[in-house]
């Protein structure tokens, strides 16, 4: 992730020193006054804020032709939400440069002050409607940005707030077309510009309408409802021709209630071809809590998916291949078994290990033991908290075998992965290939 985004800074800003360098007079008397600075910065913060805003408008409309490179929809999504964050950051960077002219005003005069050429009669006018537009869209989005990381804040308000972003990069494509520099049309930059316009108004325009994940999007009937456990309500459904099928691990947004909206729930059951899926839905929010007290069987219901990349290692040679689930992420790794259960002989040797609060009232522990016993090539390790029990790094490192790659495929709590991560590198085993559900899509 934050590679890309590195590269796709560092494009635009190869792009914006492309044109600054290559300009008649750059090097001119004058080109380093406070004035000039400004001027550079101004265009350089906006390019930023406006390339990151258009990446995250188009991952918005979950590209499923982009889950490979970047590793699954999860990932997509992780990008989608830091593109966001640094291109609101640029833009107040931005807004806080357009501001300062009082300042060098105030310190170094007008001497030196820039003259810009804006085309005149209409060009100027939508320069002005413009710049009105762009200021408004930047306390809109720093608005949105706070409600995005206040996570006390209700999903389903967020989630209705959140609507509007469309509407503001549309604003904001506005305000780059009419206020970038007439020259910068005859660049590279200003192809790059063209593109990440009409890219992010395109993408704008189909999340307007509704149109996201339209083709993956398929009705269905819930089948039967239950709570498996505490917290956790088991929903069963059947989909309506054209849903595709699924890969073991992958996840989709079910929509249960229209006014609710999508969700994304990881499917826990393998494919047979029969069109069913089945949740297992931990209450982790307002709209989870209670959800098997409002579901019933025969209800309609609307998936759209599959997406994810988390699947089945199968065939991974000589490495060492770990598996770990804390909690409700065990959900991925049901679907893996179930889909080993045909063929056994497909399953590769394989530590389990399943982090619960307690043994006795886990509701997954006997389902894990069943899928299990049938497939001897994976070893079951349930560690329980309230025996006292703990999955560490050391954990792991006296399990391996001298010489070979681990490979570990972890789904849970963000906490856990960081320490096992943090545990590995301590112990020397900063070489391991550590697979995680990115699994945030706020």
């Amino acid at each position: 992730m934050k590679r890309f985004l590195t590269a796709l800074i560092a494009l635009v800003t190869l792009a914006w020193g492309w044109e600054t360098l290559s300009a008649p007079g750059a090097v001119a008397t004058g080109a380093g006054t406070a004035w000039a600075v400004r001027e550079h910065a101004l265009t350089l913060t906006g390019l930023w804020s406006f390339a990151l805003m258009s990446l995250a408008m188009v991952l918005a409309t979950r590209p499923a032709w982009l889950e490979r490179p970047f590793g699954g929809m999860d990932r997509i999504y992780r990008v989608h939400k830091w593109a966001g964050i640094l291109a609101v950051g640029f833009a107040a960077l931005h807004w806080l440069v357009e501001m300062s002219d009082d300042v060098i005003k105030a310190l170094w005069g007008r001497e030196g002050r820039l003259s810009k050429d804006h085309g005149g009669g209409f060009l100027e006018a939508m320069r002005d409607v413009a710049e009105e537009l762009g200021e408004f869209a930047i306390y809109a989005l720093l608005a949105m940005l706070v409600l995005t990381l206040w996570k006390r804040f209700p999903f389903k308000l967020w989630r209705y707030a959140h609507k509007v972003m469309p509407v503001l990069y549309l604003a904001l494509a506005f305000h780059a077309a009419f206020l970038a520099p007439l020259d910068y049309w005859m660049q590279p930059v200003g192809l790059l510009l063209a593109t990440l316009i009409a890219a992010g108004s395109i993408a704008g325009v189909l999340v307007l309408a509704g149109r996201v994940g339209h083709g993956r999007r398929v009705g269905g009937v819930v089948e039967s409802v239950r709570e498996a456990g505490a917290g956790v309500t088991e929903v069963s459904c059947r989909l309506d021709e054209g849903w595709r099928g699924h890969r073991p691990g992958q996840f989709a947004f079910a929509t249960f209630d229209r006014l609710e909206g999508a969700h994304p729930f990881t499917i826990a059951s393998a494919d047979r071809g029969d069109r069913r899926v089945r949740f297992e839905i931990k209450a982790l929010g307002d709209y989870t809590r209670g959800l098997a007290q409002r579901l019933q069987a025969g209800q309609p219901l609307s998936v759209e998916g599959p997406y994810g990349c988390f699947e089945l290692p199968i065939g991974q040679g000589g490495r060492d291949q770990v598996w770990i689930a804390g909690g409700i992420g065990v959900t991925p790794f049901l679907a893996w078994l179930e889909a080993l259960q045909s063929t056994p002989a497909r399953a590769p040797q394989v530590d389990f290990y399943y982090s619960v609060r307690e043994h006795e009232t886990d509701p997954f522990v006997a389902r894990l033991e069943a899928l299990c016993a049938n497939l001897p090539a994976v070893r079951l390790h349930v560690i329980s908290g309230a025996r006292n029990e703990r999955l560490t790094a050391a954990t792991l490192r006296d399990r391996s075998r001298a010489g070979a790659m681990t490979e570990i495929w972890f789904c849970g709590p963000g906490g856990l992965a960081r320490s096992l991560r943090e545990g590995l590198r301590a112990t020397g085993m900063g070489g391991v290939r550590f697979h995680q559900e990115a699994f945030e899509m706020r």
